[in-house]
């Protein structure tokens, strides 16, 4: 009896405690905010390959994607667009800035609204133009000099 009560007490503990730290996670956690702005210590810059569906005409994809609301979902407002590339053979290339804490909301823009249309590829970016400059001169600075 006293062996089960002790086995009783110990798993209701464990279960309590459990309980507690879940509780305590969920409260720490917050939502992303939808008009978080971009700073410098939190954004992010996302490259997004937009691969179309090469065997369906371009008529089509076109359709499907007014259809889906792709141009008014995507990217949400306040997202910021780099860049936005044709790649022949491949499709679009997009660049966009925003907050961290906006990425799911950029992604879901593109699952309910690009699939079907597009095959998508992500991959983090970040600007490396000043420091392949700063290379570029000091390289040739060392040139110069010898």
């Amino acid at each position: 009896m006293q062996k089960s009560l002790k086995t009783f007490l110990a798993s209701m503990m464990l279960i309590a405690s459990a309980f507690c730290g879940a509780v305590n996670a969920q409260s720490t956690t917050t939502a992303p905010l939808k008009n978080a702005v971009a700073t410098p210590d939190n954004a992010v810059m996302l490259t997004i390959f937009l691969k179309h569906d090469q065997s369906r005409p371009l008529a089509e994809l076109k359709a499907q994607l007014a259809k889906q609301g792709f141009y008014k979902a995507f990217p949400p407002a306040g997202v910021e667009i780099v860049s936005w590339n044709i790649m022949m053979g491949i499709g679009q290339v997009v660049t966009v800035r925003f907050p961290a804490s906006r990425l799911a909301e950029v992604n879901l823009a593109l699952e309910n609204t690009a699939w079907g249309s597009y095959r998508t590829e992500f991959y983090p970016t970040y600007d490396f133009k000043a420091i392949a400059l700063a290379e570029q001169t000091k390289a040739q600075q060392t040139q110069t000099a010898q």
